[in-house]
């Protein structure tokens, strides 16, 4: 293997090529072979993940209907009503928290829910473009190395780059990210549980124009407190720190009133936590805003409806990359006829589409049969259509 270094006279960029022996056919065949052995367990995987899914989407769509038919709405959320212990609830209210969340190295304080810290370093980032070619019977691959100085939540790792001298970070930050989290968390006479609590995060950055600089070293500009000496013209491990807060609580906060949520949970005395339904799910409900039952279930309803979909194109996509992967070994065979190359390698990918197709319908109607025997026929008898297209499309034989 040779290799060939040019750079530019700024050193934010350099150019490696590489280049080695073409693979010989032993050499490529035996690639070929590993790449089966990844594309059985892809293919494997997938079944797996449509298999499960399908139970997953009608578990779940069962707990929501039973949770619809029972639960019971809460028209007064300033007392607790013993005979509505252990059932499912409803109720929406203003969120209110025991005392406010500091940050007593920015001197910050709010009422809320949640406040996180944010902290990134300004560091030097390394991006990497490659292409390959053939050249004098050998293959080469040229990689166009660039260096960029950017603000990153996360320390990255120089000794990684290519080329670390001039690119050198610092290997740790000096100040951490923390999230706080309100102890105790109440709407009207409740308390929530932690699953409730997790589920409050929609972050809004806080305004920082009104604080003053906490310590000589730290420079307030915008909504961000730096680490820096010229915040405008910051230096590789320069520090800049903003804060996000979630789940306004209280009436006296200036970034106006609390914020109102909408639960849906199993009371238990006055706490609110997860309830089980028949179908073995739980419940444990939290939405933004005021609303009433039926909203709430149809957002879920929703919700699960595209989580199933997703699953589902995740799986035909691993089903037909598996598929792909252990075919490869016919495109190898014919490597050596360019034309002939790429006509097997369209039919390959055409055949993966139909059967991929295909056995992820049989599988999600396996899936269903357990639940909806009548769905699962009818989708069972879906799964044969693409066989039948690709089978109409094959010219027939003549007859001598």
């Amino acid at each position: 293997m040779s290799r060939n270094f040019s750079g530019t006279d700024n050193k934010k960029e350099h150019v490696k090529i590489t280049s080695e022996l073409k693979p010989g056919f032993l050499e490529r065949l035996s690639e070929t072979s590993g790449g089966m052995l990844i594309g059985l367990t892809t293919f494997a995987m997938s079944f797996y993940i449509l298999f499960t899914n399908e139970g997953r989407a009608l578990k779940t769509a069962t707990s929501l209907d039973e949770g619809l038919s029972l639960v019971v709405p809460l028209d007064n959320i300033q007392s607790v009503l013993q005979e509505n212990d252990h059932k499912l609830v409803h109720l929406s209210g203003p969120l209110r928290t025991s005392k406010p969340l500091y940050d007593p190295s920015y001197g910050l304080s709010i009422r809320a829910v949640k406040l996180k810290r944010h902290v990134e370093m300004y560091q030097w980032v390394e991006y990497e473009e490659s292409k390959d070619y053939e050249e004098n019977g050998e293959l080469k691959k040229e990689t166009r190395y660039s260096y960029n100085t950017e603000w990153k939540p996360e320390v990255v790792n120089s000794r990684n780059f290519d080329r670390e001298i001039g690119h050198k970070n610092p290997s740790a930050m000096a100040v951490e990210s923390f999230t706080a989290v309100a102890p105790d968390v109440q709407v009207g006479k409740f308390f929530l549980s932690k699953g409730l609590i997790e589920k409050i995060d929609n972050f809004k950055q806080m305004s920082l124009s009104k604080l003053e600089d906490p310590h000589a070293d730290v420079i307030r500009s915008g909504d961000y407190f730096f680490h820096s000496e010229n915040p405008r013209r910051p230096e590789v491990g320069d520090l800049r720190v903003s804060f996000f807060y979630s789940g306004l609580s209280g009436d006296s906060s200036h970034l106006g009133p609390a914020d109102t949520v909408t639960i849906i949970a199993r009371q238990r005395e006055d706490h609110l936590v997860s309830y089980k339904t028949k179908s073995g799910d739980t419940l444990e409900i939290l939405h933004p805003d005021e609303l009433s039952a039926e909203e709430v279930f149809q957002k879920e309803h929703a919700s699960n409806s595209m989580k199933t979909w997703g699953l589902r194109g995740a799986g035909w996509l691993a089903m037909f990359v598996g598929i792909n992967l252990m075919m490869r070994i016919f495109y190898t065979l014919v490597d050596w006829f360019p034309v002939v190359r790429e006509l097997v390698n369209i039919g390959l990918k055409a055949f993966a589409f139909c059967l991929a197709t295909s056995l992820s319908l049989l599988t999600i109607s396996i899936g269903w049969f357990f639940y909806r025997p009548l769905w699962a026929i009818l989708i069972g008898l879906l799964a044969a259509v693409p066989i039948v297209i690709a089978r109409s499309r094959v010219p027939p034989k003549k007859q001598q």
